[in-house]
Formats: C-alpha cells, sequence, structure tokens
C-alpha cells in the first residue's frame, strides 16, 4: 500500500482519490507517522466484516431458556422462601 504525505495528498487529492476509488488505497502520513487509510467505500473493511446469521438453523434455543435452572438458582439465592 502507498504512503503519501500530507502536503502531496492535497496537492494530488483528485487523482488520490479516484485511484482509490478503483481499488488503489493509500495511507496519508505526517512527518512519517501513519495517520489515515483510504480505501474506496464498497471495499469491506476486515474488522467490519460480520457474518449475520451464521448459526441460522443450527442452533436451537428451547422454548424454557429464560427459566432453565430457576430453581437451583432460587435455592442459592434464598429467592421464594
Amino acid at each position: 500500500m502507498r504512503t503519501v504525505t500530507i502536503h502531496e495528498a492535497k496537492t494530488h487529492l483528485s487523482r488520490l482519490v479516484e485511484q482509490a476509488a478503483k481499488g488503489e488505497s493509500f495511507i496519508i502520513a505526517k512527518a512519517g507517522k501513519p495517520l489515515v487509510r483510504v480505501v474506496a467505500i464498497d471495499a469491506p473493511v476486515p474488522q467490519a466484516m460480520r457474518r449475520r446469521g451464521f448459526f441460522t438453523g443450527t442452533i436451537n434455543v428451547p422454548a424454557d431458556f429464560d427459566s432453565i435452572g430457576s430453581e437451583q438458582i432460587e435455592d442459592r439465592f434464598g429467592c421464594g422462601r
């Protein structure tokens, strides 16, 4: 991934944005320290990729889920006496 300075980014912003939109992401650095990464909007960020519904149909939650173990909990904490 290419790294550019803030000055270079300001000077060539249009060209850099066009390249990023085509998938050529880049990093803007200040004094040699990376500050931001510029990527195309449609490019997924690895941390943001979540597979919702991954276990759909493979895990069954029993109908009495909310009351499982309630007797033991009541006995331990003295509830319901």
